[in-house]
């Protein structure tokens, strides 16, 4: 069986896309997939270099590039289709994608989120879950849909809230149950295959 194919997304220092190299590297065949190309919303940052050290092709696709945000996405879209990904993944992508991408890659793209979704969708997912003082929170992987933080949970992951934990402190912890959590999501739906009804992803 062919691995599957990955685009990653990333706009900042690729640490999620790091676990990734490390897990296929160290198991290239057991892990069901490849990193085929690395996408950016802008130049100069640590995860287009890591992707260059491994060997794996960059694109960059910057927002204020273009006249209007549905250029942009339509842009972003045409660079990611050109290696044919049979999964696109969100690693720390900080851009909303537009409905063109959704109906290419719909079902499709995977990203994480650093709160037990429904709880704390947004941007400030974890200064939303200490601020209103739960004592578990944690990450989500799920797929990307039209709305804000709302696609099909694939997998979450629990971290404990510390009485002493400020937002930077509880970020850190639960960064690295994420990382984890989407090697572990990514090689499954590559090697198993998945089906999504209605809300659930059943990966068998």
């Amino acid at each position: 069986m062919a691995a599957a194919r990955l685009v990653v997304l990333v706009s900042g220092s690729g640490t999620n896309l790091q676990a990734l190299l490390d897990a296929i590297h160290e198991d290239p065949e057991g892990f069901g997939a490849e990193i085929v190309a690395v996408g950016a919303d802008r130049e100069g940052i640590a995860g287009l270099e890591r992707a260059t050290r491994a060997g794996i092709p960059t694109f960059v696709r910057k927002v204020g590039d273009y006249a209007a945000r549905q250029e942009w996405d339509q842009a972003l879209t045409e660079a990611t289709a050109a290696y044919e990904p049979d999964l696109v993944v969100s690693a720390g992508f900080m851009k909303i994608v537009g409905k063109g991408f959704l109906d290419l890659f719909g079902g499709r793209f995977v990203n994480t989120h650093p709160a037990l979704l429904p709880s704390f969708a947004g941007a400030h997912g974890v200064r939303d879950a200490l601020a209103y003082g739960v004592k578990v929170t944690g990450c989500t992987v799920h797929f990307v849909d039209d709305g804000v933080d709302t696609g099909p949970i694939i997998a979450q992951g629990v971290v404990h809230v510390r009485d002493e934990d400020d937002e930077g402190a509880l970020h850190e912890r639960i960064k690295e149950v994420e990382r984890q959590l989407l090697v572990d999501v990514v090689g499954r739906l590559a090697r198993n295959g998945y089906r999504i009804e209605g809300r659930k992803v059943i990966i068998p």
